[in-house]
């Protein structure tokens, strides 16, 4: 389902913006709301969880689990889980269910949740080792009231025979095995002080690579054949997984998938719910899947600060590089007007980014450039409030977590 992009372009946004200035970020509604319908049309009927670390700003969190469709957040962090379920209670999204995808070490905010019973009971915190059950305990002290735990399986893919010879995919979880799973999901079972509510697993292999880069057919083709494999050999792996924890816990959801992943994640009948987050915002990252288009939801404007020769253009900041591995394809990319790039021996800097190209001739002092990010929610790191676009004009301004005072790693 492909966006019209009407309101995304330079002469529109120009105009909306005109009276604030650069640099600046904005959110369009209409490809926010278009991406959230188009990740539910994808999801075919599985709940959607939504990963906060891909929107990192409050009212567009409570935008999206406000649609049909999206139930529960994905939270990075046990202090960020906390401070949700305070600012949401006594609203509409009070039961809103939390899950931390990444396990914490966090004392404090482990004897915040101890001491809150609407946290306790809304927020589940995710562990793949006894010594995370050691952890809490060390924390809390014994006797301590009973807190939700997420069991994580590694879903990555080991082609041979399951040996952790060749690894593909990110390097989380040490459970890997249906027996594994079993194991730790038995030792969480007898410790007093947990209860074991949930299973999750990220395929970041197929979630997060796509498997249709620009002018690299063969390299997609490749990624084409590893995923379709890792999925059939997942698929078969995470159902003796789920059975072996069901066997010894009375699960409330079994979560899989990202953004990229969604369609083979939903084959897999032991998964009940699914997670998305970048597919709402639309970075470059999510540029390169076959099977879906994701509009640019998010965009940063920089102004041109200096034109040291009449085919470059030199905008204020913009060294907003995104983390994984160190690559131009981790730089932000200029977006409109069209026609420009990056200049490839300076790339985007602390306080310059020069772009050249066809559109940079025509670019004059105090003119702005519009670019896009490569991951999801580290944009709103770099500003404390996106102007929010509805059709041709900015309406008002979100904070962002930054712009609320939180920042949690």
């Amino acid at each position: 389902m492909r966006f019209n992009a009407a309101t995304l372009n330079a002469a529109t946004l120009n105009a909306a913006t005109k009276h604030l200035d650069a640099p600046l970020a904005v959110v369009d509604l209409d490809a926010f709301d278009h991406n959230a319908s188009d990740l539910v049309r994808r999801a075919a009927g599985r709940p959607i969880r939504v990963a906060s670390k891909s929107i990192r700003c409050r009212f567009l969190l409570e935008r999206v689990l406000r649609r049909d469709g999206f139930t529960g957040v994905m939270s990075y962090a046990l202090p960020e889980a906390l401070w949700l379920t305070g600012e949401w209670a006594g609203t509409d999204l009070a039961d809103t269910d939390l899950l931390v995808a990444y396990p914490t070490t966090d004392h404090a905010a482990l004897r915040a949740m101890a001491e809150d019973d609407h946290a306790r009971s809304h927020v589940s915190i995710m562990v793949d080792s006894v010594a995370h059950l050691d952890l809490v305990d060390a924390a809390l002290g014994v006797g301590h009231p009973d807190i939700r735990v997420c069991l994580e399986l590694d879903v990555s893919w080991r082609p041979l025979l399951g040996r952790d010879l060749a690894h593909v995919g990110t390097r989380r979880s040490p459970v890997f095995t249906a027996a594994q799973a079993g194991a730790l999901a038995a030792a969480v079972a007898d410790r007093p002080g947990f209860r074991l509510v949930g299973l999750m697993g990220y395929e970041g292999q197929i979630a997060g690579l796509g498997d249709h880069p620009a002018g690299k057919p063969i390299t997609g083709a490749v990624l084409r054949w590893m995923q379709d494999r890792s999925a059939h050999e997942l698929a078969a792996r995470r159902t003796a997984a789920v059975a072996g924890v069901r066997a010894v816990a009375d699960l409330e959801f079994v979560n899989g998938g990202g953004t990229g992943s969604i369609e083979t994640t939903g084959l897999d009948e032991s998964v009940t719910e699914v997670a998305a987050g970048s597919g709402l915002i639309g970075p470059t990252l999510f540029d390169n899947y076959r099977r879906f288009a994701p509009a640019p939801a998010v965009l940063f404007a920089l102004p041109v600060a200096r034109k040291p020769r009449p085919a470059i253009a030199t905008l204020f900041s913009g060294g907003f590089i995104a983390s994984g591995p160190v690559g131009k394809d981790r730089l932000p990319s200029p977006y409109l007007p069209a026609g420009l790039k990056l200049l490839g021996v300076e790339g985007a800097g602390e306080v310059q980014t020069p772009v050249t190209g066809r559109a940079a001739r025509d670019l004059r002092i105090g003119d702005r450039v519009w670019l896009r990010h490569t991951k999801a929610g580290e944009l709103a790191e770099r500003f404390t409030e996106y102007q929010v676009i509805e059709g041709d004009r900015v309406t008002h301004a979100v904070p962002t977590y930054r712009g609320e005072g939180r920042s949690f790693g």
